[in-house]
C-alpha cells in the first residue's frame, strides 16, 4: 500500500519531461539550430504543380535556410473536392480512391505525398502530419435519431425538448472499399451534429439517443462545454472510434515516414483520450522521440496552463499568446511597450513546452474560420513582421514555426521585402544564434538581446524598434555586452551593409538600428 501511495505521490508531484528536451526536433547528428516551416496557407494552390509536388521541388531550398522539420496540411480526404483536409471526411484516403468528386486531395495523390516526404528525409527535413481528429464532415448518408438542441453561447444550456431529427452522420466510404480500415462511421459514433436535414435547421444538437453519454466533460469549459466544434463531432470515448484512430495514427507515421504531428483543435478533443492517443501512437510506432504540438487556440496563457500540465510533457503548444502579443504590437505601433513582449508567454514561463509563431493560417483573415460569430483573426500587421520574426528566430526559447505565406509570394499575405529580411533573419539563425541569451530591455520603444555563442558558432548581437515618428532619420543605440573575449573585434551590420561597431575592452559595444526596423551584428572576421 506504501509503495502506491509513493508513486501515487511521485506522479503528483513529479516534474513531467520537457517536451523540446526529448523530442525529435529534426534529423539526429545535426548541430545547427532546429526550425519549422509550416508549408501551406488557407487558399494556397500552385499554378502548374499539386501541392505536393511544389513541397517536393522546394525541399533543397528549405534544406538551405535551416529547415528541419515540415508542417504539411491535413492529407486526408475532404469533404469538398477543393477542401484544406479540415473538413475531414476519410482520413485513411491521402489521395487513393474515387471519393468526393476526386481521386486526389487539395494537394495532390497519394503517391506524390509519399515521393515528397522521401525526398525531404533524403535532404534530412522531417514531415509533420496535421491531424484531425475532432470531427468529421460529408457524410454518405442521413440517419435518424433523437436530439436535443443546445444554446450556441452555452451547450450546457439546452433550447427545446428532444426531437427527432435527419443527420448527415454515416460514413460508408463505398470508394475505398474497407482497405486499410473496415470501420464505417455512423451517429453512435458522435455526440453531435450542427445540421437537421429533416427540418433544413442550423444549429448545435446534442445526440441524445438511449444511452448517450452526452458531451465529453474532459474538454474546455469555454461556451458551458466546448466539445462541439463544428460539422459532426466525434465520440472519443466509443470504444471502435478509439481503435480506428489508434491504427491511423501507426498507420499514417509507417506510410509516410513522418515524424510527427500537429494535433488540431485539442481544447474540443476528450483530453484523456488525446494522451493515451499521443502515448500509445509513440509506443505502437516505436518513435520514442516522435514530435507532437497541439492547438489551443487562446491567448490566455492561463487557460492554457492546465493544458500543458494535463499533457504531462507529452506535446508542446503553439504559443498564441505569444502572437496574441505580437498583434498588439503591430496594431498598437509606437504605443507599445517592447518591453512587455513577453509578458504572460508560454515562452516566458514554460520555454522548452513552446513552438512559437508569428502568424498561421487561423490568423490570417477576417471571417476565415467563422464559429458561432467568433473570429480567429489576430494577424500581425506588415510594421511589426520582422521584429516578430527576429524575437522567435534568433532569441535562444522556443521551437521556431515559420509561416509559408510570409516567405512564399502568394496572393494572401506575401510582402516582397518582409520575406527577403524573414530569409536574412534565417541565415543568420543558422549561423550566429547560438549560446545563452542575454537581454537588455532597454527602453519602450526599442531592446535588444546577445547569443554568445557556442563552441561552434560565433554568436550575435540583436536590436529592435517600434519607433515610428521621425523613423526615417532616427537611430537608435544601445550599449551590449558580447563578452570580454571578443575585446577589439570589429562586429559588422548583417541586415544592412557598411555598419561597424568595436568592441572595448570589457566586451562592451555600442549597436544602432534603424527605428522601427530590426539589426543583426556579427563578428567581421567572421565573414571575410
Amino acid at each position: 500500500m506504501f509503495a502506491k501511495l509513493r508513486l501515487w505521490i511521485l506522479d503528483i508531484f513529479q516534474a513531467p519531461p520537457s517536451p523540446l528536451l526529448y523530442m525529435r526536433l529534426g534529423p539526429e547528428g545535426r548541430d545547427a539550430n532546429p526550425l519549422m516551416v509550416q508549408f501551406f496557407t488557407w487558399d494556397c494552390l500552385h499554378e502548374s504543380l499539386s501541392w505536393w509536388k511544389h513541397f517536393e521541388t522546394e525541399i533543397p531550398h528549405l534544406a538551405e535556410l535551416g529547415v528541419t522539420q515540415v508542417w504539411l496540411p491535413p492529407p486526408n480526404k475532404a469533404a469538398e473536392p477543393k477542401g484544406r483536409g479540415y473538413d475531414a471526411y476519410d482520413l485513411w484516403d491521402l489521395g487513393e480512391f474515387n471519393q468526393k468528386g476526386r481521386v486526389a486531395t487539395r494537394w495532390g495523390t497519394r503517391e506524390e505525398l509519399l515521393q515528397a516526404c522521401k525526398v525531404a528525409k533524403e535532404h534530412g527535413i522531417d514531415v509533420l502530419i496535421d491531424a484531425v481528429l475532432n470531427h468529421k464532415l460529408g457524410a454518405d448518408r442521413v440517419e435518424t435519431f433523437r436530439a436535443v438542441p443546445v444554446h450556441a453561447d452555452n451547450r450546457l444550456k439546452t433550447s427545446g425538448p428532444a426531437m427527432e431529427i435527419h443527420g448527415w452522420t454515416a460514413f460508408d466510404y463505398p470508394g475505398r472499399d474497407d482497405k486499410y480500415s473496415t470501420m464505417h462511421w455512423n451517429h453512435e459514433h458522435f455526440t453531435g451534429v450542427d445540421w437537421d436535414h429533416k427540418t433544413r435547421t442550423k444549429g448545435i444538437y446534442r445526440i441524445a439517443e438511449p444511452g448517450r453519454k452526452g458531451w465529453s466533460h474532459n474538454v474546455d469549459s469555454e461556451l458551458g462545454n466546448y466539445d462541439f466544434l463544428l460539422g459532426v463531432d466525434i465520440d472519443h470515448r466509443h470504444p471502435a472510434v478509439q481503435e480506428d484512430l489508434l491504427s491511423w495514427g501507426k498507420w499514417i507515421l509507417e506510410t509516410t515516414g513522418a515524424s510527427g504531428f500537429r494535433l488540431d483543435a485539442i481544447k474540443h478533443i476528450d483530453r484523456k483520450f488525446m494522451l493515451h492517443w499521443i502515448q500509445e501512437t509513440r509506443r505502437s510506432s516505436g518513435l520514442k522521440s516522435m514530435f507532437v504540438v497541439s492547438e489551443y487556440w487562446s491567448g490566455n496563457l492561463k487557460l492554457i496552463l492546465p493544458y500543458i500540465r494535463a499533457f504531462k510533457g507529452e506535446t508542446a503548444f503553439f504559443d498564441v499568446p505569444l502572437h496574441m502579443n505580437f498583434n498588439q504590437a503591430s496594431r498598437e505601433r509606437t504605443r507599445y511597450d517592447l518591453r512587455k513582449i513577453l509578458h504572460d508567454t508560454i515562452v516566458q514561463v514554460k520555454p522548452n513546452d513552446a513552438v512559437s509563431f508569428v502568424d498561421n493560417h487561423d490568423s490570417l483573415f477576417i471571417n476565415v474560420f467563422q464559429i458561432e460569430g467568433q473570429s480567429l483573426e489576430s494577424w500581425v500587421r506588415d510594421n511589426f513582421k520582422i521584429q516578430a520574426y527576429a524575437i522567435i528566430l534568433l532569441r535562444g526559447y522556443g521551437h521556431p514555426c515559420v509561416f509559408y505565406g510570409d516567405l512564399y509570394p502568394n496572393k494572401e499575405c506575401y510582402n516582397e521585402n518582409i520575406a527577403r529580411n524573414i530569409t536574412l533573419l534565417l541565415e543568420a539563425r543558422k549561423k550566429f544564434a547560438y549560446g545563452p541569451t542575454e537581454d537588455y530591455l532597454a527602453h519602450p520603444n526599442y531592446i535588444g538581446f546577445v547569443r554568445k555563442g557556442d563552441a561552434t558558432h560565433q554568436g550575435c548581437a540583436v536590436i529592435l524598434s517600434n519607433k515610428e515618428d521621425g523613423s526615417s532619420t532616427l537611430v537608435h543605440e544601445l550599449r551590449m555586452n558580447v563578452g570580454i573575449e571578443n575585446a577589439g573585434k570589429i562586429y559588422r551590420s548583417y541586415m544592412t551593409q557598411h555598419g561597424r561597431v568595436e568592441i572595448d575592452p570589457a566586451g562592451w559595444g555600442t549597436f544602432s538600428c534603424f527605428a522601427n526596423n530590426v539589426q543583426v551584428w556579427t563578428k567581421l572576421e567572421e565573414e571575410s
